[in-house]
């Protein structure tokens, strides 16, 4: 089957649809489920990357998992910072197994990210820019979450970076949100890193599946109608590497306590938004920090994401902090 589309919202509509009109249900260990097999899903926009809908916008733990990546980390406690429901992945309660990150931004012959840069910058025609995320080794014996990517390919065609992805299975409400805005992301780094143009992304999964168990939320996407198109800014077209370098020591200084001036980063705009995404992010996770939450809104210079943080305030309802000025008009000191 061939779903093509402008948007991830055009096809998770297209997709939800096909999925539960289906008949068939299949038992597996995690829950009953509907499956489409052979699917091949075409993004025509690959910054199109988040969808509007209420409810399926998630912005902070797709950006949490892609740091999460492009760290090289497999640790536990820096994903369940943003997704909690990874502790159910591990085997030993301090890492995950399949992590991507240490497969994909690792040292050595695992430092693969790197050195498919190198192989397009090399010769821009070839063939094998592949990544291998799925090893033989994953099936030798049972483990708790094991990759459901099998590669990433990059090919340069008329000037402009096309990606293809392969997948054995994919979640269509949790996990492909998340893989398409991680994917596409890392996309964009690699055609800012070889001086390319982004061009359009392909996503092939074996089985492509809706559990049971998120049946009627699928229909009440559904029956939440037309998205508005919206797509991400571009990346700074020039090499993305610094700014990537600067973008994940923040991170790690934010998820664990440490103060983060975004205004004195010497980053584009792009990327101190990416920051302050995830500063609202603890600032709302956290209490104590609630405070923080307005000044941060009103630094966001895309509009893009200010829909995710206002909505983020609204479920959090995070009553706004008076100004110092309004608190001395109240007499309180």
């Amino acid at each position: 089957m061939y779903i093509r589309e402008e948007t991830l919202d055009d096809l998770l509509n297209n997709i939800y649809s096909k999925l539960l009109k289906k008949r068939n249900k299949i038992t597996a260990s995690k829950g009953s489920f509907k499956e489409i097999t052979g699917v091949l899903l075409h993004l025509k926009k690959p910054r199109a990357r988040l969808s509007r809908a209420e409810g399926k916008g998630k912005l902070f733990s797709c950006l949490g998992e892609l740091t999460w990546y492009l760290a090289g980390s497999k640790d536990l406690k820096f994903i369940s910072y943003y997704i909690p429901t990874y502790k159910k992945s591990s085997d030993d309660r301090k890492t995950i197994y399949g992590a991507y990150g240490p497969r994909l931004c690792g040292k050595g012959r695992n430092a693969q990210l790197l050195n498919v840069i190198n192989i397009l910058k090399s010769k821009s025609t070839t063939r094998q820019a592949v990544i291998q995320l799925f090893d033989a080794k994953d099936i030798l014996k049972p483990h708790k979450d094991i990759p459901c990517t099998c590669t990433l390919q990059f090919i340069v065609r008329a000037g402009k970076l096309d990606m293809f992805t392969s997948m054995r299975s994919n979640d269509v409400f949790l996990g492909l949100p998340h893989d398409i805005f991680a994917f596409t992301m890392i996309q964009e780094l690699v055609a800012n890193c070889i001086n390319c143009k982004v061009g359009e992304y392909k996503h092939y999964v074996s089985s492509l599946h809706l559990y049971e168990i998120n049946f009627s939320q699928a229909k009440k996407y559904l029956d939440g109608g037309w998205q508005k198109q919206t797509e991400m800014p571009p990346m700074p077209f020039s090499d993305p590497m610094p700014s990537l370098a600067i973008l994940l020591e923040c991170e790690q200084k934010i998820r664990i306590g440490d103060n983060v001036e975004p205004d004195v980063l010497l980053l584009d705009e792009y990327w101190k938004d990416l920051v302050r995404v995830l500063q609202f992010f603890r600032f709302t996770k956290f209490e104590d920090e609630n405070h923080k939450v307005d000044s941060t809104l009103n630094k966001i210079v895309s509009d893009v994401y200010k829909t995710y943080l206002l909505k983020r305030k609204e479920d959090k309802a995070i009553v706004p902090q008076p100004h110092p000025s309004q608190l001395e008009i109240l007499g309180i000191d």
